[in-house]
């Protein structure tokens, strides 16, 4: 194994192709290759107010997901981060160890909180310490990350170094970011210049996981492009990627051609060789085909799942329990180093 993967992702909302692109699909592959833990990050959900009944039922559902992906409980861990008291005490430390000028650049919580940044919660301001006591807490050695949380990970490996400096122990490791490939950032079927998002107002804006082959058809359908035929090869520079200019002036045709290729596992100048010149019409019928054939199984296996939560309950429970033995040794070295009494 090259080494300990950590990620997850917070249960507010259905899953859509984006997360499935642009994190789950990638964790299935990793798990060939690393020893992994995926937590359901309800803890970081709870930064801004969730509804509780609709948080537990988005918890078994994220679960489903990964499940459904592919993710194999009897190698991999899954659980839900408010089973391991573990996150909470060590972020209490981390807390204290962290700087404000450090969260004061945090662009996130100033996006998030917007202009009216007294009335956030305190916990969407210390939300990158937590993250940092997710990962650190595992001493997972890779995290993968988007560019929208690139700038926690440094957080984190801030936190790892100056804990050690402090303290004089090599205890805490600074973990390496893994950036993901092709499609790693999916846009907006409505708008090409937005990520698409489960906040998104529009439900056509995205294609959710648990969607069936007629939605995934109707809103593929209705699908924002343009009138012009696709692209030819001639938008790409030296290194086969899209010319800044030419994605500006058509974004959702690049998108859509991004989705086609990340779901096919075919490089993008391959797709845009390979549809150049054809009309939008007939390119999205080939991707309906295609989204339904690798997105169908998938929500119907979901869709079992839920059907008996208590399958999905008992792969949480174990999971935790896998976390709780991982991570409580590690805590228990952390606490010896601060100073506090073993109890």
């Amino acid at each position: 194994m090259k080494g300990r993967i950590f990620s997850g992702v917070q249960p507010t909302h259905t899953l859509h192709l984006g997360n499935y692109l642009g994190a789950v699909r990638n964790w299935v592959r990793m798990q060939k290759e690393y020893e992994c833990i995926f937590c359901v990050v309800d803890m970081h959900a709870i930064t801004v107010f969730q509804d509780p009944a609709e948080l537990t039922r988005n918890t078994r559902e994220v679960t489903a997901a990964f499940m459904a992906s592919g993710i194999d409980v009897a190698h991999s861990i899954i659980f839900a981060q408010s089973q391991n008291r573990v996150h909470a005490q060590l972020a209490w430390i981390l807390n204290c160890v962290a700087r404000v000028g450090w969260l004061n650049r945090m662009t996130q919580f100033k996006e998030k909180a917007g202009k009216d940044r007294e009335n956030a919660s305190v916990g969407l301001y210390t939300y990158p310490v937590l993250m940092a006591a997710d990962i650190l807490g595992y001493r997972a050695t890779h995290v993968p990350v988007g560019e929208d949380q690139k700038q926690h990970l440094e957080l984190a490996r801030d936190i790892a170094q100056k804990f050690n400096t402090d303290f004089g122990i090599d205890c805490l490791v600074p973990p390496a970011p893994v950036i993901g490939g092709p499609a790693a950032r999916v846009m907006s079927l409505r708008d090409g210049t937005k990520k698409m998002s489960k906040s998104d107002a529009s439900d056509y804006s995205r294609i959710n996981m648990t969607d069936d082959a007629d939605t995934i058809a109707l809103k593929l359908r209705k699908a924002k492009t343009d009138p012009a035929p696709l692209p030819g090869l001639d938008v790409l520079d030296e290194k086969g990627r899209v010319k800044a200019e030419a994605e500006a002036l058509r974004p959702e045709a690049y998108n859509l051609l991004a989705i086609y290729a990340a779901l096919s596992d075919k490089e993008l100048g391959t797709v845009i060789g390979e549809t150049e010149g054809k009309e939008f019409s007939a390119f999205k019928r080939e991707l309906t085909d295609l989204a339904v054939a690798v997105l169908g199984p998938i929500g119907a296996e979901m869709k079992r799942l839920l059907a008996n939560s208590a399958e999905v309950d008992t792969v949480l429970a174990k999971g935790a329990a896998k976390a709780r033995a991982i991570s409580e040794p590690i805590l228990k070295e952390i606490e010896q180093a601060v100073g506090f009494l073993s109890v």
